[in-house]
């Protein structure tokens, strides 16, 4: 669904939403898998399987426009190579817009990648990649994502990995009219997900099974072209952007954990770097 950027900008500049506490049956529809999908502990839990039939995924019952959305994963454990769980915002139509985290999956002992994209009006190729500092399959962990007017962050566990920020006034679109709603699903991927796709799903470990919990979207809901929000106040995260602390944390991160950085490869853009990656801009 899609509105006027001036209309948007107005609702949601002056109003405030309510918070979303996870009860998936509440939530989300599983939309395909065919029961590999399953609701658990009275809506509290969800985990998607796969196995070599078929993956599983769900889709949130709301659409958004500008939040903050937490989620907690416990991820596929062992051997997972070939697997990607993935947990991401998107907008529908052939010009959509799209939040990715895509969690690659690896073999026994070796660590998982954590893949993010930002598509706008359908174009992606925005990607940075990270290591995490700890083992996400041993237990819960929340990977979140800030999406404002002027800032997309992708946060895990309250420290920012990634900001992707509004350079629209430079030419490079910005996703700021067209609801998305939150999906996420485990699927095969061992054409390239692994070292490049050379390492393929050992199938006799399926079924593969991912965990989620504690779905969380501060945000804007819309419905028949209404929004949730009021026009009595303001929600912190509507003009949220990094401090100093938030981005110090930061490049910790990106220098001690990030495999890849699309505004790093020259050799993938010999005729210059995308705009973005160049652009400075006021803090």
């Amino acid at each position: 669904m899609t509105f006027t950027p001036f209309f948007i900008f107005f609702v949601v500049a002056t109003s405030s939403a309510s918070v979303a506490f996870g009860n998936f049956y509440k939530d989300v529809d599983i939309t395909w898998g065919d029961g590999r999908g399953k609701i658990l502990n009275n809506g509290k839990l969800l985990t998607l399987s796969l196995d070599k039939a078929s993956g599983s995924g769900l889709q949130s019952k709301n659409e958004y426009l500008y939040g903050k959305f937490d989620m907690q994963l416990k991820l596929v454990p062992n051997n997972s190579a070939g697997t990607v769980t993935a947990y991401y915002l998107k907008s529908q139509g052939s010009s959509w817009d799209e939040i990715d985290f895509e969690f690659l999956g690896n073999l026994s002992g070796d660590p998982y990648i954590v893949h993010t994209n930002v598509y706008t009006q359908g174009k992606g190729d925005r990607e940075q990649q990270f290591y995490l500092w700890f083992d996400p399959t041993a237990d819960f962990h929340t990977y979140s994502i800030l999406w404002n007017p002027g800032h997309i962050v992708f946060y895990v566990d309250g420290r920012p990995i990634r900001e992707f920020k509004n350079v629209e006034p430079f030419g490079v679109p910005y996703p700021k009219n067209q609801t998305m709603r939150m999906y996420s699903s485990l699927w095969n991927a061992d054409d390239w997900a692994t070292r490049g796709g050379l390492v393929k799903t050992d199938w006799s470990q399926a079924p593969f099974t991912a965990s989620l919990r504690n779905f969380k979207a501060d945000a804007c809901t819309w419905s028949n072209g209404a929004s949730s929000c009021t026009s009595n106040n303001n929600k912190p995260w509507f003009s949220q952007e990094l401090d100093s602390a938030s981005q110090k944390k930061l490049k910790w991160v990106q220098q001690n954990y990030m495999v890849y950085n699309y505004c790093s490869d020259t050799m993938r853009f010999p005729q210059g770097l995308p705009v973005e990656c160049t652009v400075r801009t006021k803090k």
